[in-house]
């Protein structure tokens, strides 16, 4: 019976105009999104300029085929639903079926499957874009694809579940359209209501329409996003069934209610239970695995042990405070949510107060307000509940948070009671990546390398801010790539003592005073007992630190490498990374693979003078062309003054080692020593400096040198599968295959069907 509802329904649908009307504009929209994404990406190929995952590109994300798909969908299915049961109330052919032996479970069943038969025709459509997807790109990610089909027909299936209600409640057809609508736009902005209400924000969050797709769309299929369709289809389905039950016979108004609000109870109970972290399931069927931590972060989350809570510290005068109010919390859960996949006990905590105000803002904000008054100004604004932001006095006896300036912050605690901060940044992403949760998570499993930097003999200071210190790579609370933030620990050592045990790495930058005999004998203990070393030369010091690394028989040469540009200076040297680094270091390959350079502003070139036993490897060289080692010239700061090469001074037109790798086998490990010919390139002011046009990529060489000092502990081996869908097989000629095919061939075929049938009935 229901089947037969359903092909009557699904007769009358395609005799009207309307479902042809909507099949060809849908076919004709989303052929001209197709094809000229196609015909976008083919012509960055015949330039030259390449592509990468192209089966997101075309298909999924966040501007794919199927995103568009879901704008559409969003008009058309109410005009398709509009009369399944209005017009039966209209006509009064609704009391032919009350009087036939047809249930009213049978009569929404009915014409429900022919809203989901009609929804399969419009996949077809779809199905051929992916089809010559397929086709045209070169290893396609069919898993891309596939999930979001899926998607994309789950939320068509739970539109006309909305749309069949809708019908049911009213016999004018365009009141139930814009009904429709109505109900549409209610569960895409209902996940912002009450936020700030903390049971009843995860109801409302749940009900939200928006972005569940997404997921399809990036090929991780949820148990959560798949259990929200069922559910809201089912709740929209027994609505209408309870509806048509109150028209066919008279029922208390009460008892319908009762009916409605129970429906309801059963549906937030069933979506409030498939969001708990511990029952949700998850299928990433990327081919990179894009969605899913990498090997790595997984072994980590999955060492760690027993409970985890994560703080998370609101200053309500930080600038960043409204990413953690209330009302962004599951927001803020969301971006979590790839480490409660695998470890669903963490618990999120949030703790809002007021510390270290800046005056002078706060009076220019709220003039003659007190600290106190400011505060409550601020939570009204922000519809918080002011009695639950804590004063200074009550946060200090929580725990002190000055050594972090009381800024943005979360503190990751496990059971047993070992803590680490994890940060927000100062950059576009702000929010600590994969990388820098990895590497908290590790530091509280395991204990990580410890990089000691010298001091004593005027050498670069990790602590200081001044530009040719070391501050921002090594202990920079804010930036995101430095070494306290991606798992080091970082302190400064003297020589004058033997080295700590517990320093793995020695940092040596730009002596300006030569070791004495009991400090050279501890250097010696160090590097004889296997430790680790990163040492920058400088120009103008190669008497002084030559000594150091003479141990590994190498050199700074004399004199300065220069390539002159009308441009820059000439003791500006752009190097560029050799394949062989690429192999001891992953990190290297990104400024191999886009041509990124090495910004040295004054370097010494480095040679091998004699074998002391450790295996020599060139990492960056200067330019072949137009560069030399400059032995005579030492003053560079006048750029109209010419820099001559003088062949007969031994001066010699060629590239320079600027960056060499040492290591030998040292017991059961491998001893590694990198070696820097200019100390300013990793310096403060070099990492904060922007050098427009030269492709310096400075911050790579610190994360690629210390991940390889550290036998890849740290930091975060980051690496996924490399895609493989970056080529389209098509043609020009293809190209304007595709354009006629799908702006003109497919949408005039539908036409011609429909003109067929049309006229057929009417000759009838």
């Amino acid at each position: 019976m229901i089947y037969k509802i359903a092909r009557t329904e699904l007769r009358t649908l395609f005799y009207s105009p309307i479902a042809w009307l909507i099949l060809i504009i849908f076919t004709f929209q989303t052929g001209m999104f197709f094809a000229g994404t196609i015909e976008g990406l083919a012509r960055n190929e015949f330039l030259g300029y390449g592509n990468r995952m192209l089966t997101m590109e075309v298909f999924g994300g966040y501007y794919g085929l199927f995103l568009t798909v879901q704008q559409y969908l969003y008009l058309y299915i109410p005009l398709l639903t509009m009369g399944l049961m209005s017009r039966e109330f209209g006509s009064g052919s609704i009391k032919l079926l009350y009087s036939s032996p047809v249930t009213n479970t049978q009569i929404v069943l009915g014409k429900y499957l022919a809203m989901l038969i009609y929804g399969l025709v419009l996949m077809f459509v779809l199905v051929i874009y992916s089809i010559c997807g397929c086709i045209v790109i070169e290893n396609v990610d069919v898993g891309v694809i596939l999930t979001g089909l899926l998607g994309v027909y789950l939320l068509l299936c739970a539109y006309a579940a909305i749309g069949l209600f809708m019908s049911s409640l009213t016999s004018y057809q365009i009141v139930a359209a814009v009904g429709t609508l109505g109900v549409l736009a209610c569960l895409t902005y209902v996940s912002r209501l009450w936020q700030s209400i903390e049971f009843v924000r995860d109801l409302t969050y749940w009900l939200g329409l928006t972005g569940r797709i997404q997921g399809f769309l990036s090929a991780l299929i949820s148990s959560e996003d798949v259990l929200y369709f069922v559910i809201v289809i089912v709740l929209f389905l027994v609505m209408t069934i309870i509806r048509m039950l109150s028209r066919r016979r008279k029922v208390v108004a009460i008892v319908t209610v009762g009916r409605y609000l129970g429906v309801w109870g059963v549906a937030l109970l069933l979506g409030y239970l498939s969001s708990c972290p511990v029952l949700k399931k998850y299928w990433d069927v990327s081919e990179d695995e894009s969605n899913t931590l990498t090997k790595g972060s997984r072994e980590i989350v999955e060492a760690m042990n027993g409970g985890l809570t994560i703080t998370t510290y609101v200053n309500m005068f930080d600038s960043y405070y409204r990413y953690m109010l209330p009302h962004s919390i599951n927001h803020d859960l969301r971006r979590m949510e790839k480490y409660t996949r695998f470890k669903p006990e963490i618990k999120m905590k949030y703790v809002y107060y007021y510390a270290n105000p800046d005056t002078a803002s706060l009076k220019k904000r709220f003039p003659g307000a007190t600290v106190e008054e400011c505060v409550e100004k601020i939570c009204e604004i922000e519809k918080m509940n002011p009695r639950k932001v804590l004063s200074p006095e009550e946060i200090k006896k929580q725990i002190d948070l000055s050594g972090e300036n009381y800024r943005l912050v979360r503190l990751v605690e496990r059971e047993n009671g070992q803590k680490i901060f994890l940060r927000v940044f100062e950059d576009n992403m702000l929010f600590p990546t994969e990388a820098e949760i990895s590497a908290a998570f590790k530091r509280l499993i395991m204990p990580l390398p410890k990089v000691g930097f010298l001091v004593g003999h005027g050498e670069r200071d990790m602590t200081r801010m001044r530009e040719m210190d070391y501050s921002v790579f090594s202990r920079n609370l804010y930036f995101r790539y430095a070494l306290i933030n991606q798992g080091f620990d970082c302190d400064t050592v003297s020589l004058k003592h033997e080295i700590p045990a517990d320093v793995n790495i020695l940092c040596i930058a730009d002596m300006r005073v030569a070791l004495s005999e009991e400090e050279n004998a501890n250097l010696h203990r160090y590097i004889e007992r296997g430790g680790n070393l990163i040492i920058c030369g400088e120009t103008g010091r190669q008497e002084i630190m030559n000594p150091v690394v003479e141990n590994f028989g190498v050199r700074f040469m004399p004199g300065r490498l220069v390539r002159p540009s009308e441009n820059r200076l000439a003791d500006l040297i752009l190097a560029s990374p050799t394949k062989e680094s690429v192999k001891m270091s992953y990190h290297l390959g990104k400024m191999l693979r886009y041509r990124e350079k090495l910004v040295m502003p004054g370097t010494v070139a480095l040679e091998q003078v004699a074998d002391k036993g450790f295996k020599v490897t060139t990492w960056f060289v200067s330019d072949t062309i137009g560069g030399w080692n400059e032995l005579e010239q030492t003053d560079f700061t006048d750029m109209d003054v010419p820099v001559i090469l003088n062949v007969q001074q031994g001066e010699t037109e060629k590239a320079y080692p600027t960056v060499l790798a040492l290591s030998r086998q040292h017991g059961d490990r491998e001893q590694k020593i990198i070696i820097f010919g200019d100390a300013d390139c990793i310096s403060n002011g070099e990492l904060s400096r922007n050098r427009s046009n030269m492709g310096g990529s400075n911050y790579t060489i610190i994360q690629g040198a210390f991940f390889w000092l550290s036998d890849g502990e740290v930091p975060i081996d980051m690496r996924r599968p490399v895609p493989t869908d970056n080529k389209l097989k098509v043609s020009r000629q293809g190209v304007t295959f595709i354009n006629i095919l799908f702006l003109g061939g497919l949408p005039g075929i539908l036409l011609l069907w429909y003109l067929f049938i049309w006229l057929r009935r009417r000759g009838r």
